[in-house]
């Protein structure tokens, strides 16, 4: 292709996907020349009735299947931007201090998961509350970052006994979470200069005098939409520019892939939306402890694990879900309050 290796930027996302492609292609080659492997030797043993290799077997074929489970799951993400890094948002509920705790519970939740796939991150812009956080914007950097991630956008509940609460009585605390695509260009999202209105000002927040001295901040609002999107976590206010455009691409793909949607889906009869109040997946300290999925009523009891990251296996049960012809509506809640 002419002129391909002179336009860097382009040139590296195409071999970035090349990359993901060919992993693909050798995690299948892989897993059949060694089921295939393992096929022999069972015959082998079970011909010569050798006993000796039965844990053999057992360890070759709970490795080879844990790999089939991880390619099933990566050919589950065939979305235009599945393979996109993501923007996660994360809102408080109502409820002053419970709701902003647990906002940040869910934030470390993420980050502990990002850590976990060695996917880098970064925080786009956080607004603190006492507590803890009342509004935060991440960016995670990995290959399938947005196809892993979207289905977690929704409302999750929080059911514990309260540590800020005197008399230890039990409450029930709601945040928000919305995943949404990093885009590139190889998704088409034009903002034209007359679309917007940018302004600065000064941040705010735990930054210190170096944050604080200039206005650096910026805001920026799509006129059409009424999508506002801030970023000041950067020093320089060209850097936060640029990455608060980023996020408004990535909000306006969203805004108007469910406008699409919407439209597509405008004779079906039963359609709802995800809307605040109905949680997509509930936390349970006490009296028990589980987490529950409330779309595919996948759930785990170790719930420490869950808040130190280990999330994937609620992310592989919803894409499994979604490709067997689940609604991704949540269901009433069945749990007590």
């Amino acid at each position: 292709m002419p002129g391909f290796w002179t336009d860097q930027k382009k040139s590296e996302r195409v071999m970035g996907e090349l990359k993901i492609l060919r992993h693909r292609l050798d995690s299948w080659s892989d897993i059949k020349r060694d089921m295939e492997a393992l096929d022999e030797i069972l015959v082998m043993a079970q011909d010569e009735c050798e006993t000796s290799l039965e844990s053999e077997i057992k360890a070759s074929y709970k490795s080879v299947s844990e790999r089939f489970e991880k390619a099933i799951v990566l050919e589950l993400m065939n979305g235009e931007a599945d393979r996109a890094g993501a923007f996660l948002t994360i809102h408080a509920g109502s409820g002053g201090t419970e709701a902003c705790d647990w906002a940040g519970m869910l934030l470390r939740m993420y980050t502990r998961w990002a850590e976990r796939r060695g996917f880098k991150y970064e925080v786009v812009d956080m607004l603190e509350a006492e507590g803890g956080v009342k509004s935060v914007t991440i960016e995670i950097d990995g290959a399938y970052a947005y196809g892993l991630l979207h289905g977690e956008s929704g409302v999750h509940r929080l059911v514990r006994i309260s540590p800020f609460d005197a008399n230890a009585r039990r409450h029930t605390s709601f945040a928000s979470v919305a995943a949404l695509p990093v885009i590139d260009d190889s998704i088409d999202v034009t903002v034209k200069p007359d679309e917007i209105r940018i302004d600065t000002y000064r941040a705010g927040g735990a930054g210190g005098q170096k944050v604080n001295k200039t206005d650096s901040a910026v805001r920026i609002t799509h006129l059409a939409t009424g999508i506002v999107v801030t970023c000041q976590n950067e020093r320089s206010q060209y850097k936060n520019k640029d990455v608060a455009m980023a996020v408004l691409k990535s909000r306006l793909y969203e805004h108007y892939r469910l406008e699409r949607d919407k439209e597509n889906e405008r004779f079906q009869s039963e359609k709802k939306d995800i809307a605040w109040g109905s949680q997509i997946r509930s936390y349970v300290f006490q009296p028990y402890t589980m987490v529950k999925d409330h779309r595919t009523k996948f759930n785990v009891g170790n719930i420490q694990g869950v808040m130190d990251g280990d999330i994937q296996p609620f992310i592989d049960s919803y894409l499994r879900f979604l490709w067997k012809g689940g609604t991704a509506v949540p269901e009433a809640d069945d749990d007590e309050d």
